[in-house]
């Protein structure tokens, strides 16, 4: 039986699919307490946008370059998001590399197929458009960005989510994860820990849903990739505005001649241009631990810079950026740009995912969303989108405070 009062859920990660959650559940009537949770400065996920406090002009997608969607249907949200200009058609021009540098202009990837869309202003605009259909923060939903949670506990009443210290950060009465990385044997490989959060409160519940879910979790693997990010300033932007792509994807010969995977040319408002070099899975695994100064685990981990490894990654990156772009660009040197290196530890899910029948765990009032589950769009942002809708869907029903 539903509870007296309206209930109250904590979404923990602000990527596209907690994000969507939580704009199709007020969208969808519900009444209870909201509060998001994230680690970084902000929401967004793979879907992000490098910015700086100094530098207001500078915006750099260094995750997906745009949105695809390939399903019969459209998401739910994805009208919305049109109709209040948080994003637009992607207007750019694809094109595949093959291993003997031939160029094969509108061959597209998985990732150029469907209707392709991009954030109006940064991909990061697609999340805050989410949240801006939720309803205004602080009102609708609470925030926590900049916030690590470090622990979960449940015995007869609500959700605890802890700190490092095992100070209470909030409560509530469902838990819904958004990545995997609570509930995901990587946890600690990448801060140490000696359980997986979500597991060892799994371990009191009894929910055998619950607990098939973690177990089918625990065998998702990702790729990871090693991304450049190059600032071009006005003076040497012009040429790659004038190239025959803007998103430059490899086959299978090209990545294994290169080491990279794709290429994106950001122009920016004031003339410059960014340049974001994807790494194959291969390059990437050869330096799983250089995170890049500037990245969010970096700071999350307080990690000291290894500037001499991470110089060596960029280097190599750099390297095969000159030569691939030699073709267009002849004497390519792109030695005094300023380059900067960011890992996407969990960048491509591989299937088959999560089945969308144990997305939902009601006995222990634990629901989960994101890339990795399975369905359409699985690994892209279309598969998170279509998640976080259809968990509200789920949990609006089951907890029977929607409207």
């Amino acid at each position: 039986m539903p509870s007296s009062g309206p209930e109250s859920i904590a979404v923990v990660g602000a990527g596209v699919s907690g994000c969507a959650f939580v704009a199709q559940l007020r969208r969808l009537g519900y009444t209870g307490a909201l509060s998001l949770w994230e680690t970084g400065r902000g929401p967004g996920g793979r879907a992000s946008t490098r910015r700086s406090r100094q530098d207001h002009g500078l915006r750099i997608d260094h995750g997906a370059p745009l949105l695809n969607i390939t399903g019969a249907t459209e998401p739910l949200l994805l009208q919305p998001l049109l109709a209040g200009g948080w994003i637009e058609p992607w207007p750019g021009l694809i094109a595949q590399l093959q291993g003997e540098a031939t160029l094969r202009p509108g061959q597209a990837d998985a990732l150029g197929l469907g209707q392709l869309y991009r954030g109006r202003g940064g991909m990061d605009q697609l999340c805050k458009g989410l949240l801006s259909l939720a309803g205004e923060a602080g009102e609708a939903w609470q925030p926590h960005y900049g916030t690590l949670v470090r622990h979960l506990s449940r015995e007869a009443g609500p959700w605890h989510l802890l700190g490092r210290n095992q100070e209470l950060l909030g409560q509530a009465d469902w838990l819904v994860l958004s990545s995997t990385l609570l509930a995901h044997p990587r946890s600690r490989q990448i801060f140490g820990w000696e359980e997986v959060p979500l597991k060892q409160a799994a371990e009191r519940l009894g929910d055998l849903r619950l607990e098939h879910a973690l177990t089918v979790i625990a065998g998702i693997r990702a790729e990871a990739r090693s991304n450049l990010l190059v600032l071009l300033e006005a003076a040497a932007a012009g040429p790659w505005a004038d190239l025959p792509f803007s998103l430059l994807h490899f086959d299978a010969a090209a990545q294994q001649r290169w080491g990279l995977q794709r290429i994106t040319i950001q122009p920016q408002q004031d003339g410059r241009c960014a340049v974001v070099a994807h790494s194959t899975q291969a390059f990437a695994a050869d330096h799983l631990d250089v995170y890049g100064t500037h990245s969010a685990v970096a700071r999350m981990l307080q990690l000291p810079p290894d500037e001499g490894r991470e110089d060596t990654v960029i280097a190599a990156l750099t390297t095969a950026l000159e030569q691939v772009m030699a073709t267009w660009l002849p004497g390519l040197d792109l030695g005094t740009a300023d380059r900067q290196l960011m890992r996407w530890g969990a960048a491509f899910p591989l299937a088959p995912g999560l089945p969308s029948e144990l997305m939902f765990c009601s006995r222990s009032r634990v629901g989960f969303c994101g890339d990795f589950i399975a369905g359409v769009g699985f690994g892209r942002i279309e598969g998170a989108l279509r998640s976080g809708e259809q968990l509200a869907l789920e949990l609006c029903a089951a907890a029977d405070r929607c409207v």
